[in-house]
């Protein structure tokens, strides 16, 4: 006879087994719907905590009775018999106030009208029912519930009033509003720009959003203030929380003789550093030994993050919900306490420092012939900025002039075999700004690589690429749960688009196998160094390639040609490196270490969302400051390439300072019409066409500072004459 179980466990606190029934039905009653611990404990109406909850949740995912949709927020996998109604995504808003709601594993995003989106706003993780509206083929949705906000601080100005105090934020949807109450006020004034953090959310009868200020800005708009609202609008704090903080301040700084004596001495081995001139986080450092046996040891050392940062405290969660640190034009937002980042873990010159290394030992022919890793303690020889190592390869003298020689030779033998493999050996140019000491942009370049950066960069794709295979070869016998870093085959319609546009330029890709386009694409790399139409289509080329991301499920990284590949070189600013290291540090010697799996692909999928926000800050920051450097040209003619097309005008760059602005079909003399691929536009009267590549002449309109936009006007070969 089976066990009767009451309709209602209000107040109760249920023991696992009854827990688990209850959350299972729970759940399914839902309807496909999911629920976070938190929920489940308020529509159960039990006192259980959220720890019980969730230690219940894991024993039903591991029998497989509920699954995890996202980081969380869980549902039942018994839905075969009810159409599904509801799905869980996340909120990518459009300028028009609507949004598309992007679900993992739906090919195609859903479209919520901006009246039903229920306050969700960019980045919010939301619960959807799926609508189908009379006389459209695609199904729409609408917001049913926000499982989770993509942000808890907003940047705005105040306005300070005698009841009660309300924080208008930039860059938020119309009818947006914070309540600021005034014990709450932290000494801002009325008009003052201020961050506050949300304190507490719509929820029943109240519809009011609270919040606390945390930092008053100032009263002026100003550069400074679009940086630090460009790292709030992408999510990131910017500060750490005071509980981060007291764990950090209260790490020792001193190195104790029982670590040392715990780890592999390599003071006394010649260990240095290379890096930009202005970097303050000195995360890896290369050595050199020769060998009694005639062979080379070369070591990778890597600050040891792990161990000052420990599972579970202040620090790590912080470290992980922030999970990079975010490159802007003018400033680095750090993932770590400075402490830490520039002190403790940064490997400076003659100081000793607690590193995790993978050492190398090659032949005279350069050939690997073993390998290490494990925790060791290192003492760096000399720090050199990019420039100082480059100039001692170019002129051959100078401090340790016949190590970084060697080095450097076997690091283009590693290159030379990269490719060979099947590694694509084009990159997009990377722009950078000279800044005056105001911060205000005075020259744009292009940053140019030379031999001292591909040196480090090999030697950081050699530990990377060896500490994968280490994992994948260990667990030969059962795989062990690893965090990949992971690049995906080219999107097939963009490269057979990418390749019909490029025979325009006399350029054929052979797409006959997936070998055929990688030399393809590396023969493209070549021609573009000598042929400047080329030069002009490879940042197309580099956009038919999937975006890397990570993940427990290795399908190995394309565009490297690396079978296994991990990140594994950066952990001071990047927390996908301090959880392999935590793997790798348990699996040395004879002992296997299998982390969740499941949860550990949670992990991979929060870190690639704040890597893909890291990204769109920088991308943010890189615009306002060309628009910021051109507004003193405004009126000025320059000449210029299209660089791409949208909807509304063509993009052009401009071939001086490469800022890229747009000119607008409604100021030509004739409507365009767009190729659905976006490659080209033609004419419709005199069939006139634009593409990708076109050199054109240009007149600066406008420098918009608060769209980020420039607006160009195209200039006919006769008026500039």
């Amino acid at each position: 006879m089976s066990k009767k179980y009451p309709k209602s466990f209000k107040g109760q606190k249920l023991s696992l087994p009854n827990l688990k029934v209850a959350i299972n039905r729970s759940l399914r009653q839902r309807n496909g719907a999911s629920l976070t611990p938190a929920r489940i404990i308020k529509d159960l109406k039990i006192s259980n905590t959220v720890a019980e909850v969730q230690a219940a949740l894991d024993k039903l995912v591991i029998e497989k009775r509920i699954a995890t949709t996202t980081q969380g927020v869980y549902r039942t996998t018994n839905r075969s018999s009810a159409p599904i109604r509801y799905v869980i995504g996340k909120v990518d808003a459009t300028r028009s106030g609507a949004a598309y709601i992007i679900v993992d594993g739906r090919d195609e995003d859903i479209y919520v009208r901006p009246s039903d989106l229920a306050n969700a706003m960019q980045g919010d993780t939301v619960e959807v029912a799926l609508i189908k509206r009379p006389g459209r083929r695609k199904i729409e949705g609408k917001v049913e519930r926000i499982i989770r906000r993509s942000r808890e601080v907003f940047m705005g100005k105040i306005f300070v009033n005698k009841k009660y105090n309300v924080v208008v934020p930039f860059k938020a949807p119309n009818g947006f509003e914070i309540f600021v109450f005034h014990d709450a006020l932290n000494g801002a004034e009325d008009g003052d720009i201020v961050t506050v953090r949300i304190t507490e959310w719509p929820s029943g009868k109240n519809k009011m959003v609270r919040g606390k200020v945390t930092e008053v800005l100032g009263a002026e708009n100003s550069s400074d203030l679009e940086m630090k609202s460009i790292l709030i609008g992408q999510g990131f704090d910017l500060n750490f929380a005071e509980a981060t903080m007291d764990e950090a301040n209260q790490l020792p700084t001193e190195i104790s003789p029982q670590e040392i004596s715990l780890r592999r001495d390599m003071r006394d081995v010649t260990t240095f550093t290379i890096d930009p001139f202005n970097a303050k986080d000195f995360d890896d450092a290369l050595s050199f030994r020769q060998m009694d046996n005639g062979n080379i040891e070369v070591g990778v050392h890597i600050a040891d993050v792990s161990h000052y940062v420990r599972p579970g405290g202040p620090l790590d969660t912080e470290a992980y919900e922030r999970s990079t640190s975010v490159y802007l034009v003018d400033r680095v937002l750090p993932m770590l306490p400075e402490k830490i980042s520039n002190e403790l873990c940064s490997l400076r010159p003659n100081e000793d420092k607690l590193t995790f290394s993978a050492i190398y030992e090659f032949d005279r022919d350069k050939k690997l012939v073993s390998q290490w890793f494990g925790k060791t303690v290192i003492h760096s020889d000399r720090r050199f900025t990019y420039e100082e190592a480059q100039e001692i390869l170019e002129k051959g003298e100078g401090d340790f002039a016949h190590e970084l020689k060697w080095m450097n030779d076997l690091a283009k033998d590693l290159r030379d075999k990269r490719y060979a493999n099947g590694a694509i050996s084009f990159e997009a140019d990377e722009v950078q700004f000279r800044l005056d000491e105001n911060g205000i942009p005075v020259e744009v370049f292009i940053k140019e690589r030379k031999d001292a950066h591909l040196l480090v960069e090999d030697f950081m794709l050699l530990a990377n690429r060896t500490v994968a295979e280490y994992i994948k070869k260990k667990g030969i016998s059962g795989e062990i749960p690893f965090i990949y870093r992971v690049h995906d085959l080219p999107n097939e319609e963009k490269l057979n688009d990418f390749a019909a546009f490029a025979t325009q330029f006399g350029f054929k890709m052979d797409l006959t196998s997936s070998k055929a386009i990688i030399q393809s694409f590396n023969r493209l790399a070549k021609e573009a160094e000598e042929n400047e139409s080329l030069k002009l289509i490879t940042p197309l080329a580099i956009r038919t390639m999937a975006k890397a991301e990570y993940t427990t499920n290795n399908i190995g990284h394309y565009g490297l040609g690396f079978e296994y590949y991990t990140h594994f070189t950066s952990p001071i600013r990047r927390y996908s490196d301090i959880l392999s290291h935590r793997i790798l540090y348990r699996n040395l010697g004879q002992d296997i270490f299998r982390a969740d799996k499941e949860k550990l692909e949670i992990k991979c999928k929060h870190i690639s969302s704040q890597e893909r926000k890291a990204m769109e800050a920088e991308r943010e920051s890189i615009k306002y400051k060309q628009v910021e450097f051109i507004s003193r040209f405004v009126g000025q003619e320059f000449d210029g390439v299209i660089s791409g097309f949208h909807d509304r005008g063509i993009f052009v760059e401009l071939s001086d300072n490469h800022c890229e602005g747009m000119v607008r079909f409604d100021r030509f003399n004739e409507p365009y019409i767009l190729e659905e691929n976006k490659l080209k536009a033609y004419g419709r009267l005199t069939g006139h066409t634009l593409k990708i590549g076109d050199p054109v002449w240009v007149k600066i309109l406008d420098a918009d500072l608060e769209k980020r936009q420039i607006d160009m006007d195209m200039i006919s070969k006769e008026d500039h004459d």
